[in-house]
């Protein structure tokens, strides 16, 4: 059985974790993989525009499959065979997710836990459900963040606010998520995917190239200096200013009308 589920809706995709037997656990199935290939077939496919990713059931993602776990007790699983699990297994869904130029709204339905949580943080908009909670859990069951939380975490959440939930493992409410900027609003459950949709429909009546431009230069923008951002601007705007899309919203304007992007 496929772990994710895909639905298309002109330029918007809607991607749901539909496992949830295993509360959507990330580990132990075809999740990576899934994810990966998710990754690179929008990559490749310009109608795409935005993504809306969640959970099917109470739980948005358990995250690591605990119970999965008990085989890295085996002697024969060395440290660097672990390791090299962890570098070509779950490490992948963050390294695809950065590289994803589509913006990717994050409808989180319920509890998202270790790298349940981790997930949410890779990608660029986050709604909860009032009945959605988060922690950064691993601590509590003996391991370090192994999927990037401890990159993702502060940059979403501040290094005080990241280091207290990675320090005690506590989960905090979706409305606590909402007071330190983890998720930008909170919604009734039967509210979260009719606010997910109209936000990406508002996102996808954008020009699509620039949309992926404009994500690049944000996610470039945390780790670049000033300068080297301006010069990757300077770049892009050259490229968007040559687009039909520009041509096409400049004459709109001017002429007083709703643009039609290609």
């Amino acid at each position: 059985m496929a772990f994710l589920t895909i639905e298309r809706d002109g330029a918007i995709l809607t991607v749901t974790m539909n496992q949830p037997e295993t509360r959507n656990a990330l580990t132990g199935n075809t999740a990576v993989q899934e994810f990966v290939q998710l990754c690179a077939d929008v990559r490749k496919d310009a109608g795409v525009k935005v993504i809306i990713l969640t959970g099917a059931g109470p739980i948005f993602s358990s995250g690591g499959n605990v119970k999965d776990m008990r085989r890295f007790f085996d002697d024969a699983l060395t440290p660097d065979l672990i390791r090299e699990e962890y570098r070509q297994g779950i490490q992948q869904i963050p390294l695809a997710l950065h590289e994803l130029d589509v913006p990717v709204i994050c409808a989180v339905n319920g509890p998202a836990i270790g790298a349940g949580l981790d997930l949410t943080c890779m990608c660029d908009i986050r709604i909860a459900s009032e009945t959605a909670t988060f922690a950064e859990s691993f601590v509590r069951v003996g391991i370090v963040p192994g999927d990037g939380g401890a990159w993702l975490l502060p940059r979403a959440v501040g290094m005080a606010k990241a280091s207290e939930m990675a320090f005690t493992g506590e989960a905090i409410s979706a409305q606590e998520a909402l007071a330190c900027g983890l998720v930008s609003r909170v919604v009734p459950q039967d509210q979260l995917l009719p606010t997910a949709r109209a936000l990406a429909a508002k996102i996808a009546a954008n020009p699509g190239a620039v949309m992926r431009m404009t994500k690049r230069l944000l996610r470039e923008g945390q780790g670049a200096t000033l300068a080297s951002l301006l010069e990757l601007s300077a770049g892009y705007q050259a490229i968007a200013h040559k687009t039909a899309d520009h041509r096409e919203a400049v004459t709109a304007f001017i002429e007083k009308r709703t643009p039609k992007f290609q």
